[in-house]
Parts: structure tokens; C-alpha cells; sequence
């Protein structure tokens, strides 16, 4: 596009982008650490939205996984640097063929109630997940596990999982095929147990406050919607001892500038959000509070494929993805270092380098006139304008990079474009549903180190597949490369599953995340991971 029109493009969004610049003024920080009268030491995280619920086999979304990794300890944990370590197992062997890994749970792992927990519990939350009755969007994460993928079509029980107690402190669980990635999936919030009497006693409501029982480093204290959630020391977890801070506060805040606000006034310890119109500013004043990562996550336009206008219309599909600058949005929008997304799976994946749209390489001028050639091939013109819905949810900078995709949709196409937003819990029901949503903002932050990650989220069955992209060659492409040990055989056939994702245009990726997180200097051990994984209990208050 044209510098001008770009220029105008940014203005309309409320940027300040095409020269100039301003003096970003004083930036105040409040330094005050909460530590109370009894030596309680308070931390305060910015959360970005309530949750929808914190049962670990229901909950999405990030928000729900960063208070659930507190509450909750998996078989597999992960280290402050993102590498696997020993959560409730102490260690585990593998069988010669891959197949069958026994973990031994450690002798002090308890419940917040002071029962131990067994294997039968792994047992019982494992076959929970995967249960067509507990609904999990992310059932699909234990497809290696024998037997999942029949119980998750109702096909099988969910007792025919493969998953076996041997004992109280050893567990079974037997895959089909082996599995590269497989112990990174243990690590996951839905791979989490839950404890069983709670579940049946109270039902949906076992997560909430007097209620939860858990084995994490942190219980439940309470929960007040849309203002606050609290967790407190779980003095039952077996490594207690090394847990330095006592209480945690999560604060559902979903306007970036709100949390900023929050964080200036003293009242966050960690924001989790920083609006892109600040980060200029946040980087002048402030710099060594500025942490930013890059991480396994794509953001991305979901393209709801059930109905029209994109149901059976390539074209127009690739023609909305090319008309789009990429790189205006990192640099003009989001200005963190993301990179521009030309293919799917995250450059941070470690060990992957995948292909890119066929178009990529193109100039500004022959990727816009090619955009233009798909849109008449799929039947539109500027006197017969595409009509198209873009939904997000709220956030300045989702709305940003709404409006300035929108405007180059106008721009480049024609496009009859309008805008829509709603608070979070909402939206994730409006795109679980998908009876009116068209163009939808989306994000993916990888659940493991694996392409794998990314490459099942758009597998037909995934729980979380909002586009409802269904393709044989892809799926069975996906299903393949799953159960090959690394090496260059299994990238071939990613690299063919990430072209045939590419060529079909269900999704639309824009950039690839680098995480950004404002943290008060007395917070201390923060280490940034590719994962995006920061667990309270790894970090300390010292004031």
C-alpha cells in the first residue's frame, strides 16, 4: 500500500506512526511491595480476563492456565528456563519401544485436604479428560494415550483408557505409537488430577472456594468475579519448604491500559499486558522492569468455515491473508520484536524451520495486485463488495490491529469491513459456537516445545479448532508426523502439513508472539521461557 494511505490507516486507528514522534513525558512507578504485618508475603499479578472456570479438564484460555499451574502439579512440571523437570512424579522410565512410560509418584505428594495422592487419581482425571461427558477442549492433547481417540468420538469407555494404577505410587499409561512429544502434554492443565471426592460431591462447582481441593503449591482462598481471585500456601505440597511466597492475587483486567494504571499506582506487582501506545515509554523510564520473550505463539485470524461468506471459497480466503502488511503491524502496532507470520509454527519452536506462503517473497505491489486478481476470481469487486464481520475480543491492541486489517481490507480490496468486540468469556462462547462469527482474532500459545502444538490445534477433531477446518490430507498428515521419532523424515511430512495448512487459508497468521510482562524490581527469579510458563512458586518478594 501506499505510504500515505498507510499513514491515514494508522492515524484512524489512533497512532502516532508516520514520523514526528512525541516526548513520551514522566512515567511515575509506585515501588511498594505488600508484605503485611504477620510477614505475609503478597503477590500481585495483572491476569488479563476472568476465567470461565478453573476446573483443570474445562478451563482455556491463558488467564485460567496461569492461576491452574499454581493450584495444580502435573506428573511432569516445567523449569524456570522451560525445560521439563519432575512434578508429582519423581521419576519415570520408558519401555524399549517408547510405548509404555511407568512414573513413580513421590511418597510426600498430597492433597491440600492432607491425603496423599495416588495413582488411581492420575488414573481417574486422565479418563476424566478425555470423557465425551466432561466436554475438555483439549481431550485431543491426549490422543497418543491408547484408546483416547475412540473414547473421545464415544466409540469406547472411558475405563479402556490407557492408563493402569500398578500400585498407589506407580502409574502406567501406554501409548499407540510413540511419541516425541508426549511428556510435554503431562506438564498441560488438562492433564492435571483432580480430586475425586470433591468432583462428586459438588459437582461443577469442586474448583470454587471451600470447595477445591488441590495438589499444587498454592489452595484456593477465594474468588470475587471480575475483581479478584486469591490463592494462598499450600503447606500439604511436597516442596513447600522452597514456596517463598505466601499468597498470590490475580487481577482480571482486561483493558491494558487499566492494568498499566494499576501497575504505575503500586497496586500490580506483574502486569501481563502493556499497551503497544506505551511501550515506548515503558522502554525509556523503565527499562530493566521491561521483560520481553519471545515465545511459542502465534496471533491469527480464525476464518469460521461453516457457513459463508468463507465455506468453500479459497480464493477469497488467500486474497483477505495477502491483503494484509504484516510487517506495518509489527512495526507501526505491536512493536515488541514480533516477527511477521508468512507460515504457522513459531520460529521459537526449537529445531523446526517450516515453510512459508508461496507468496511471501512477493513486493507490496504483486502481493496486493495478486490479492486483488483472487478477490474477482471469488466473485467480488468494489461495486459488488465482500461484506465481512471482524470479531475480537476486548483489548486495545486487538482493536488496533482490527481496525488497521480492516481498513487494508477496504484499501487494497474493497471490502465492506465492520468491527466487533466482546468481553472474553463471551467471545470464546461466540467462536466455540461459530453460528454467526466470520473473521474471528485468535491466538495460540504452544502447550509444549513440539510443532506438534500448533499442527493439532487445527487437526478436524480438536476441541479448540474454531475455524471447523476439516481436511483428510492435513489430518492425516498431522496424525503422522505425531508418532516419528525427530529427524529429518518426520519434517518432510511436517513441512507438508504446514503447506497443505498454508495452501487451504483457514486461518490467517499475522505475527508470532514476544511476550511482554512489566515486573517490579523486588520480585526476583523471574527467567524468561520460550514457554511462556512462570509458575508462582519459583518466584520470591524481596523488598
Amino acid at each position: 500500500m501506499h505510504r500515505l494511505l498507510i499513514c491515514l490507516i494508522l492515524a484512524c486507528a489512533g497512532l502516532a506512526a508516520c514520523g514526528g514522534g512525541e516526548d513520551p513525558g514522566s512515567f511515575p512507578v509506585k515501588i511498594s511491595p505488600e508484605v503485611r504485618a504477620d510477614g505475609t508475603t503478597v503477590f500481585r499479578r495483572g491476569n488479563g480476563a476472568e476465567p470461565g472456570t478453573l476446573d483443570p479438564h474445562q478451563a482455556r484460555g491463558v488467564p485460567a492456565a496461569n492461576i491452574l499451574r499454581d493450584l495444580y502439579a502435573g506428573l511432569v512440571s516445567v523449569s524456570p528456563s522451560g525445560d521439563l523437570e519432575p512434578g508429582d512424579a519423581e521419576s519415570w522410565q520408558v519401555s524399549d519401544d517408547k510405548r509404555v512410560y511407568t512414573f513413580t509418584l513421590r511418597a510426600d505428594a498430597k492433597w491440600s485436604n492432607g491425603k496423599p495422592v495416588t495413582a488411581t487419581d492420575y488414573v481417574y482425571s486422565l479418563r476424566r479428560g478425555v470423557d465425551p461427558a466432561t466436554a475438555s477442549p483439549y481431550a485431543q492433547l491426549h490422543a497418543p494415550i491408547v484408546n483416547a481417540i475412540a473414547i473421545i468420538a464415544g466409540d469406547k469407555a472411558p475405563d479402556t483408557l490407557g492408563v493402569k494404577a500398578l500400585d498407589t505410587r506407580h502409574l502406567q499409561i501406554t501409548l499407540k505409537k510413540p511419541t516425541p512429544y508426549f511428556l510435554g502434554t503431562l506438564a498441560h492443565a488438562s492433564s492435571y488430577p483432580v480430586y475425586r471426592p470433591a468432583v462428586e460431591q459438588y459437582g461443577d462447582t469442586f474448583s470454587q472456594p471451600g470447595h477445591a481441593v488441590t495438589n499444587g503449591a498454592y489452595k484456593m482462598d477465594s474468588w470475587r468475579v471480575n475483581s479478584m481471585i486469591a490463592i494462598t500456601r499450600n503447606d500439604q505440597y511436597w516442596d513447600n519448604a522452597n514456596t517463598a511466597i505466601d499468597r498470590v492475587e490475580y487481577y482480571p483486567i482486561a483493558d491494558a491500559n487499566s492494568e498499566l494504571s494499576r501497575y504505575q499506582a503500586g497496586e500490580l506487582d506483574w502486569a501481563g499486558v502493556i499497551p503497544p501506545s506505551r511501550l515506548e515509554t515503558v522502554q525509556k523510564y523503565i527499562p530493566a522492569q521491561f521483560k520481553a520473550v519471545p515465545t511459542l505463539g502465534v496471533y491469527y485470524y480464525g476464518l469460521n468455515l461453516r457457513h459463508a461468506p468463507f465455506k468453500d471459497a479459497p480464493r477469497l480466503r488467500q486474497a483477505l491473508s495477502m491483503a494484509i502488511d504484516r510487517q506495518v503491524i509489527v512495526d507501526k502496532i505491536t512493536r515488541g520484536n514480533e516477527v511477521p507470520a508468512y507460515g504457522w509454527i513459531p520460529p521459537a519452536v526449537e529445531g523446526y524451520d517450516g515453510p512459508k506462503f508461496a507468496w511471501a517473497d512477493l513486493s507490496d505491489a504483486d502481493r496486493e495486485a495478486r490479492a486483488k486478481k483472487l478477490y474477482a476470481e471469488a466473485g467480488y469487486s468494489r461495486d459488488k463488495p465482500l461484506q465481512v464481520e471482524i470479531r475480537y475480543n476486548s483489548n486495545e491492541g486487538n482493536k488496533k490491529i482490527a481496525s488497521v486489517i480492516s481498513a487494508m481490507w477496504r484499501g487494497v480490496l474493497g471490502a465492506d469491513v465492520t468491527l466487533r468486540n466482546e468481553e472474553w468469556k463471551v467471545y470464546l462462547n461466540s467462536v466455540r459456537q461459530g453460528s454467526d462469527t466470520e473473521a474471528f482474532r485468535m491466538a495460540w500459545i504452544g502447550d509444549y516445545d513440539d510443532p506438534n502444538t500448533f499442527f493439532e490445534l487445527m487437526h478436524s477433531a480438536f476441541g479448540l479448532n474454531g475455524t471447523t477446518y476439516a481436511s483428510r490430507t492435513y489430518d492425516a498428515l498431522q496424525e503422522q508426523q505425531a508418532h516419528m521419532p525427530d529427524g529429518s523424515e518426520r519434517d518432510a511430512v511436517m513441512h507438508k502439513a504446514e503447506a497443505t495448512l498454508l495452501a487451504d487459508n483457514p486461518v490467517i497468521p499475522i505475527y508470532f508472539y514476544t511476550s511482554k510482562y512489566l515486573v517490579k524490581p523486588y520480585v526476583k527469579g523471574f527467567v524468561g521461557n520460550a514457554l511462556d510458563i512462570y509458575y508462582s512458586k519459583d518466584l520470591r518478594i524481596e523488598p
